[in-house]
């Protein structure tokens, strides 16, 4: 074998290295770059949670691949009119008692995701299982269970409850199947629509 056939050789196997290389780096930013998207608020929190780029990113393909294992499911269209007007129940009370409005509303999400196939013992799982589908809604969700928790120890104001409530507004009517980003609360038959919203309610 002549020397300009291996160094043909050796340039040839360089150049497969490089594109394997560069293909490994293109797929890994692509990657980055769809986490960040699509997590968005999350990918930022978790971020500076694990003061690292690569833990982060590890950490969130882990909640996609246990979040595949999951068995969730849709709501029945009379599981969904049972817990709309558990909410719109909740909603009401919410003037006569703030702190058992908040309190029912955390309940009514749990109950709502243990119906639907979420593991719901805890709420941290709870949120990152949520965020998988549903990251436009999970920061609402731990504000309002940060709340939620206040309202527990007695530290948070009718105010702060007010806002806890209309978060968990965003997150119900997300779990229900509806579309919290069309700016109508969404719709159950038609009619969920028609209600006033959480902070009319609430006045």
């Amino acid at each position: 074998m002549g020397t300009t056939t291996i160094v043909l050789i050796v340039v040839i196997v360089l150049l497969v290295i490089a594109l394997a290389v560069a293909g490994v780096l293109l797929s890994r930013r692509r990657r980055s770059e769809h986490l960040q998207e699509h997590y968005g608020p999350e990918y930022e929190r978790t971020l500076a949670e694990t003061g690292d780029r690569r833990a982060t990113e590890a950490a969130l393909t882990e909640r996609e691949q246990r979040h595949r294992e999951l068995d969730v499911r849709d709501l029945s269209a009379d599981e969904r009119d049972h817990y709309a007007s558990s909410w719109t129940t909740i909603q009401r009370g919410f003037v006569d008692d703030p702190v058992q409005a908040v309190h029912h509303a955390d309940g009514l999400v749990v109950e709502i995701m243990r119906t639907r196939g979420y593991p719901v013992d805890d709420f941290e799982r709870r949120a990152e299982d949520l965020s998988v589908e549903h990251p436009q809604v999970v920061q609402q969700y731990r504000d309002a269970r940060s709340i939620h928790d206040a309202t527990q120890n007695g530290t948070a104001d009718t105010e702060q409850q007010r806002h806890a409530v209309t978060s968990y507004r965003a997150l119900i009517d997300t779990l229900l199947g509806h579309d919290t980003r069309t700016g109508d609360g969404g719709a159950v038959n038609g009619r969920h629509a028609q209600n006033p919203t959480t902070e009319e309610r609430t006045r």
